[in-house]
């Protein structure tokens, strides 16, 4: 795995689950609902991280970039 796919996948997460706080904000759930699926969002974010940066979970792989 090079270094620009690492950091494409680390970019993709990142923007995928900001995406995911702020529609959860803009819709307005209830607060109960709005906080568990915030630790959600977050949880899934850390161990896809985690996976990524420790090399047990693929990261995204750029075809044709060699």
């Amino acid at each position: 795995m090079d270094l620009l796919s690492l950091l494409i996948g680390i970019i993709v997460v990142g923007l995928v689950c900001y995406l995911l706080w702020w529609l959860i904000d803009f819709i307005g759930l209830p607060e109960p609902f709005a906080k568990v699926a915030k630790v959600i969002v977050a949880l899934v974010a850390v161990i896809y991280l985690l996976g990524i940066l420790t090399g047990s979970m693929p990261a995204i792989q750029l075809k044709g970039w060699r």
